[in-house]
């Protein structure tokens, strides 16, 4: 039994921006990334290697949280195309009509979301799947019972990939950000760090707290060690800063026990209404199993 937990906002991006063809909602609307979005999710519902039994998607809207409170450089909505912006609530719309348990975002961000129903929900099934490219998810990776995917490039991240890949452990992710940074979230990282010597360090010592003042004291020499300790010497507050922006929320209120997010089919009535009301009937074709009682 696996739970998939989608993030349902860079779904309905990676739809927007494909080379699918536009299309026009009987209201007028640009409705191309909320049907690509449909499109997606039918095809992982009917996909018999994931064998989807319990599945929720969270989105972001709007895409403001919390995290702007506390840094002016945090991601806004700002310069996402404005036929996009409209798709926000539609889409989830079609989540629904697929029956799919949603989770809308406000205060918190649709990846908070996800990582409260991994650490939530991880010890009711064999294996929780986060659909998503997100960096900052690594940070929810277990072993192979929490693992990260990326559908669009084929990759699957667990506990051992990502110590392979990166040098560090699922719980140093949110520190490796804070100094690398995270152009996606407007996380600008600290001057001099890159991939290599973040990982060096933070492989060695797990926290930006653990790393030496002074270098003469690492165990490991990144390039630039002398400089690398007196950057971060003056920039701990800062990276303290980015290390939470970086930091998931794993208590986000979501309201739905484990057995609320089994998916029994897709429902018949809503499903059909909701393909009237985007223009695409030629989608009723698509799903594989049906809920007659939605």
């Amino acid at each position: 039994m696996k739970l998939h937990l989608v993030d349902g906002t860079y779904e309905l991006f990676r739809a927007h921006f494909s080379k699918r063809p536009d299309h026009l909602a009987p209201e007028g609307y640009d409705a191309k990334a909320t049907i690509g979005f449909a499109h997606s999710m039918l095809a992982l519902l009917s996909d018999s290697n994931e064998a989807v039994t319990h599945i929720a998607v969270a989105f972001d809207r709007p895409i403001r949280s919390f995290r702007n409170d506390l840094f002016e450089g945090y991601k806004t909505d700002e310069g996402v195309p404005e036929e996009l912006l409209r798709q926000f609530e539609p889409v989830e719309e079609a989540a629904a009509a697929l029956g799919m348990t949603v989770w809308v975002m406000d205060r918190w961000e649709a990846d908070d979301a996800l990582a409260t129903g991994a650490f939530r929900f991880f010890g009711d099934v064999d294996q929780v799947r986060i659909l998503s490219p997100d960096k900052d998810l690594g940070q929810c990776i277990v072993g192979r019972r929490v693992v990260q995917v990326d559908r669009r490039q084929g990759k699957e991240v667990d506990e051992d990939t990502l110590r392979a890949a990166k040098g560090i452990t699922p719980a140093s992710v949110p520190d490796w950000l804070a100094l690398v940074g995270d152009s996606a979230d407007g996380i600008p990282g600290i001057k001099g760090f890159g991939e290599k010597g973040a990982s060096a360090l933070l492989g060695m010592y797990g926290t930006i707290e653990s790393i030496p003042a002074s270098a003469e004291a690492w165990v490991v020499k990144p390039r630039g060690a002398a400089q690398l300790a007196a950057t971060l010497h003056a920039e701990r507050d800062r990276a303290l800063l980015y290390r939470k922006l970086a930091t998931l929320v794993r208590d986000v209120p979501l309201k739905e026990s484990f057995d609320d997010m089994r998916w029994r089919g897709v429902p018949r009535k809503k499903f059909a209404a909701w393909c009237k009301k985007l223009g695409a009937d030629s989608m009723l074709a698509r799903p594989h199993r049906w809920d007659d009682a939605g």
